[in-house]
């Protein structure tokens, strides 16, 4: 598929090697591989090979295996120690879906762009389904609202939402003061403060904002893009607060890009608030209830495409021409 791929080529003398002395076979192996279940198959393998003496080939395959599992973990601390172990033309791509691991490191990864990111979570969501993991779907949907205001942002910005670059683009504006006139609320404020330093000071500063603010940092660009200078009352769905007094990174861009973000930034907190994301609120945590069925999921799919198709009273809502079934059910 994309980054996660057959992990090696499981042929007659791989299988070979394999069966002797064990008990599986090469249909076994290809079964696992033809399904996606990278992470049994790393598994197995864990198990199953010799400490010493395995041939090469499946080594190679056990290491691909489990670095499909981590992939599918959607752990992006793991991406980069998982690139820098193999060589394989899908590498570049996993590297740019990684955090950079320091505050000023030249590799930007998913602060500099987070389309790859967002390309390897659909790509992880379609296995999740093809595998009927109805938990983990759920559980990826709210990945993907994590960040979907950045990425509403990022043609706007130019970049991800990184700190070191977007400390410039708010530069001389309300951001990350106590001014009275900017309607963040106290925990945006702070999130806007961090932001500030986040790429300024050592390593630990650094990894706290990410392990703590970065995911917040949406809410705080989404309340600069809705503001009362771009749409008027009305015009758009209420999605949460305005700014009635934007500041000038905010107004000094075009009428029709600030319209579009808007827009973008709309949409994303409209998903983010969705019935396919409100499952995971649901979903069990230390109990053996509430893990939502198949039909669940399809008809809190149908829901939330409902929800954020639904034509808007200027006309401009983005999606209200694409059909759902184009993006999947």
């Amino acid at each position: 598929m994309g980054i996660i791929e057959s992990p090696g080529v499981v042929n007659s003398a791989t299988a070979e090697q394999f069966s002797s002395g064990h008990q599986l076979d090469l249909s076994t192996l290809q079964m696992l591989v033809d399904g996606h279940w990278y992470d049994a198959l790393a598994v197995l393998l864990e198990r199953s090979l010799p400490a010493v003496g395995a041939s090469p080939q499946l080594l190679r395959v056990r290491a691909l295996a489990t670095a499909a599992r981590r992939v599918l973990d959607l752990d992006a601390e793991d991406f980069s120690s998982i690139a820098r172990d193999f060589s394989a033309p899908w590498i570049p791509r996993l590297a740019a879906c990684s955090f950079p691991q320091q505050p000023r490191d030249p590799q930007r990864g998913a602060l500099g762009s987070l389309v790859p990111l967002y390309q390897l979570m659909l790509e992880v969501l379609e296995l999740r389904a093809l595998r009927r993991e109805s938990l983990q779907i759920v559980v990826t949907a709210h990945l993907i609202s994590e960040y979907l205001v950045q990425l509403a942002w990022e043609s706007t910005l130019g970049h991800g939402g990184d700190p070191e670059q977007l400390e410039t683009f708010v530069a001389g504006s309300r951001w990350g003061t106590d001014d009275r006139l900017c309607p963040h609320s106290p925990a945006q404020r702070s999130t806007a403060k961090r932001l500030l330093s986040a790429c300024k000071g050592d390593l630990a500063g650094y990894t706290a904002y990410l392990d703590r603010f970065h995911s917040r940092q949406g809410e705080a660009l989404a309340v600069c893009a809705m503001n009362h200078a771009t749409i008027g009352p009305g015009e758009r769905p209420d999605v949460g607060v305005t700014c009635p007094n934007p500041c000038g990174f905010i107004t000094e861009l075009p009428m029709p890009d600030r319209r579009d973000l808007d827009a973008r930034v709309r949409l994303a907190l409209l998903f983010s608030e969705s019935p396919i994301v409100a499952l995971r609120h649901h979903a069990p945590v230390g109990h053996f209830f509430g893990v939502p069925s198949a039909q669940e999921i399809a008809a809190a799919w149908a829901m939330t495409w409902d929800k954020v198709s639904l034509p808007w009273p200027d006309g401009d809502n983005p999606l209200q021409s694409v059909d759902h079934m184009s993006v999947g059910a």
